[in-house]
């Protein structure tokens, strides 16, 4: 199937289910809202997991572009990307997990047809202020899935405080030959789905209170699921890495692991610039620098001549699409070609400052902050500048 059928498929089913379709956000929250970017589906739907009532109903679907830099040193492995899609649906005070999950097999064994002995869940097990989760490990022992529980593993929160509650998660088996072990014994088994419970406030003491609604949150990667039905080894061989993936390989040799970081941070980058972020030394702005100047070192490691003016436009033209983004292609491609000049200089002046530091013996973490307070080098750079002098 491709992107545009799995979206499609998805959203069919939730729509036969009553469900509503709740607006896109951008990667930007709403002012005053503490995170950089969103991170997740529901973070737009805060407020309404609150308790507000929500215009369009209690049962909602959507599909929300996302960011997340937690997981920024796991990219490049087959699984992790920075920027990503994220299939999502919702009962605000409605229905139960039983029926949020009952539903979710469905569409994955019956409208996306994966193989009921493919799949694997996890529940929580329980702490000292919440039991264990034994309608979701019934429910799945019902469908005839196997179940594992787990602590911190499946209990989700968007944060230290805040909405909070017990998940299950949906893994699908993607190694050779029949399923064996379990999504805690071997990594073969991959997550696609999260069905969360959102039953609890987090206080700042770490104290659980009732939510005024009981409501569910579920939350599924496009590029996985893509994946998954595809056979795909990574999600990089997938139709929204692939234009990525082709125009740096094209270009320029590198191992797997350094072509998947380029091209997720590339095309992260476009995204980010496409929802109206210009890079900068704070916040959103050095997460889009951060970014582009990984991908650059990545790059320059083995040939400091390689520039992004090499890379066509089409993979450009195909992010802004993917993503549901109007901006135009050219403001943007100018705004990367300018990051690269400005990391060049960066680089020229910085190198000689790093030579001298390290002609003292090894970089302390005091040397480290220098560095990043007074030159503004940050930590990734002058670790490439490091390995360069060797």
């Amino acid at each position: 199937m491709t992107p545009d059928q799995i979206l499609g498929t998805f959203l069919d089913h939730y729509h036969r289910l009553g469900h509503r379709d709740a607006p896109e956000s951008s990667l930007i929250p709403p002012p005053g809202d503490p995170v950089l970017f969103t991170t997740s589906g529901m973070h737009p739907l805060t407020p309404y997991l609150l308790g507000r009532p929500h215009p369009a109903g209690r049962r909602l679907v959507d599909v929300q572009r996302c960011l997340r830099t937690t997981d920024l040193d796991e990219v490049g492995d087959r699984t992790h990307l920075t920027v990503f899609d994220m299939l999502g649906s919702w009962s605000l005070g409605d229905y139960d997990i039983a029926t949020s999950l009952c539903w979710g097999h469905e569409l994955l064994t019956e409208g996306f047809g994966v193989d009921p002995g493919r799949l694997h869940a996890t529940v929580f097990g329980g702490d000292d202020q919440v039991g264990p989760d034994e309608t979701a490990w019934r429910t799945w022992t019902e469908l005839g899935v196997p179940v594992e529980a787990n602590g911190t593993e499946n209990w989700w929160s968007n944060g230290p405080t805040g909405p909070c509650g017990p998940d299950s998660e949906i893994f699908v088996w993607t190694g050779d030959g029949p399923p064996v072990g379990t999504p805690g014994t071997d990594d073969r088994w991959m997550e696609v789905w999260n069905h969360v419970q959102m039953r609890h406030h987090r206080h700042d003491d770490g104290r659980l209170t009732p939510l005024p609604l009981s409501s569910i949150d579920t939350g599924m990667g496009l590029e996985r699921l893509e994946m998954v039905l595809t056979g795909g080894r990574s999600v990089y061989a997938g139709a929204g890495l692939r234009p990525w993936v082709a125009a740096v390989r094209d270009r320029w040799t590198l191992d797997e692991v350094d072509l998947r970081v380029v091209a997720d941070h590339l095309r992260s980058a476009v995204v980010v610039l496409g929802d109206g972020v210009r890079p900068g030394n704070t916040g959103r702005g050095y997460v889009l620098r951060r970014l582009v100047r990984r991908a650059l070192t990545v790059l320059w490691r083995d040939d400091p001549e390689r520039s992004l003016t090499e890379l066509p436009v089409e993979p450009y033209l195909d992010a802004l699409r993917r993503f549901r983004q109007r901006a135009e292609v050219g403001p943007l491609r100018e705004l990367l070609l300018d990051e690269e000049r400005r990391f060049r200089g960066l680089l020229r002046r910085g190198r000689p400052v790093v030579d001298r530091v390290r002609a003292r013996g090894p970089l302390t973490e005091q040397d480290y902050h220098w560095l990043h307070d007074t030159h503004g080098l940050p930590r990734d750079l002058v670790d490439g500048l490091l390995a360069e002098a060797r």
